[in-house]
């Protein structure tokens, strides 16, 4: 098993590279979580927490262009009718 830097983002159990750090520790919860240390599961918690905001952010910002889109559309067929 080749030695990882702290920067690296390879999976220590298994050596799969990844882009980034948060990609590595989600990783480490979703598919080795019976082998993580104190550490690694901290990190893991951390990144999850992360994604979870992203995603709530995400679909927050979705759910307005939705509204917008249909409240567009609505406007345009009331003017159409006029």
């Amino acid at each position: 098993m080749p030695d990882a830097t702290p920067d690296d983002a390879t999976c220590p159990h298994c050596d799969r590279r990844f882009a980034r750090d948060d990609y590595r520790d989600l990783h480490l919860g979703v598919d080795h979580a019976g082998d993580l240390t104190d550490a690694e599961r901290e990190r893991y918690e951390a990144a999850l927490a992360a994604e979870e905001e992203q995603l709530r952010l995400f679909r927050y910002k979705a759910l307005g262009l939705l509204v917008l889109v249909y409240f567009g559309f609505l406007i345009l067929f009331a003017f159409s009718l006029a």
